[in-house]
């Protein structure tokens, strides 16, 4: 049986991995928590917390479920104690491509992200956000990347998160720097912030008058459209209008090399800025 030490098990996607190994006996989990919240929320699952000193150095697995900012420090800690032929997991790439990390040239190191549940999967979106914060309900795909270690590393690897990330659609094995560049470059970077850009606008349309019911409706009913055309989950073209506006609206609205924040090294910078305390 795998012996796993899920490190910051109580924390906001800790609680979501917690919830997915409570339902799989196959794993020896031991659960880490040294925050009040979160050891209330593992108690409010019926799950006690183990003794870093007895869990870490007999696991075969160890997933850092912990904030960027504080990883690094607390992997100074865990990963010495660890047994040699071990596995390092973490669930995002951040700072193990800004090298805070503690390295042993003898344990594996795998990364694995969710890529969340599609906008196209036909689920409420009630339920996707669900999924985000815990109590999955759709499939969703993820992304794996062997860092350091055998391919023995990475099969294990990708079999455990397949596991905390139930249930899966597909299973996409990318690099480390592939990983950063799905995040934070694009997904953060540019993504999050042009929806943060839509929501000022959205407000500032209901601030000139524009009915809230209405002008949210128009809103998100023509971003859905408008991500299933340009995704091609439709088969569609917009109009000569639309296209003419947005040819005028691009230059006003992104200054020139906006890009470059796809390039290794921007993305290195703005993950110094993740995980900057």
């Amino acid at each position: 049986m795998t012996k796993i030490a899920l490190v910051g098990a109580g924390g906001k996607m800790g609680c979501r991995l917690t919830d997915n190994f409570l339902k799989l006996p196959e794993y020896d989990v031991a659960y880490l928590e040294v925050s009040p919240k979160g050891i209330e929320n593992l108690g409010e699952r019926g799950v006690s917390v183990s003794k870093q000193n007895v869990a870490i150095p007999t696991a075969d697995v160890v997933i850092l479920a912990v904030p960027d900012v504080a990883i690094g420090a607390i992997s100074e800690e865990i990963i010495p104690a660890m047994k040699s032929g071990a596995l390092v997991m973490t669930l995002d790439p951040a700072a193990p491509l800004d090298g805070v990390i503690a390295h042993r040239d003898d344990l594996g190191y795998v990364i694995a992200h969710p890529c969340h549940p599609s906008v196209f999967n036909w689920e409420p979106t009630e339920a996707a956000f669900r999924d985000f914060y815990g109590g999955i309900s759709a499939k969703q795909s993820i992304v794996v990347a062997l860092m350091h270690g055998t391919e023995a590393h990475y099969v294990l690897g990708e079999r455990i998160s397949q596991a905390m990330y139930a249930p899966i659609k597909d299973t996409h094995r990318i690099t480390l720097e592939q990983m950063a560049i799905l995040e934070p470059a694009m997904v953060e970077t540019l993504a999050q912030t042009c929806m943060e850009v839509v929501k000022e606008g959205y407000d500032r349309i209901v601030t000139l008058g524009v009915p809230e019911a209405a002008a949210r409706d128009f809103v998100l009913g023509h971003l859905r459209i408008q991500i299933a055309v340009l995704f091609k989950e439709v088969n569609g073209t917009f109009s000569d209008a639309a296209y003419k506006i947005s040819k005028r609206a691009k230059p006003i609205l992104f200054k020139e090399g906006w890009q470059n924040i796809f390039e290794m090294d921007d993305i290195r910078q703005q993950v110094k800025d993740i995980t900057a305390r």
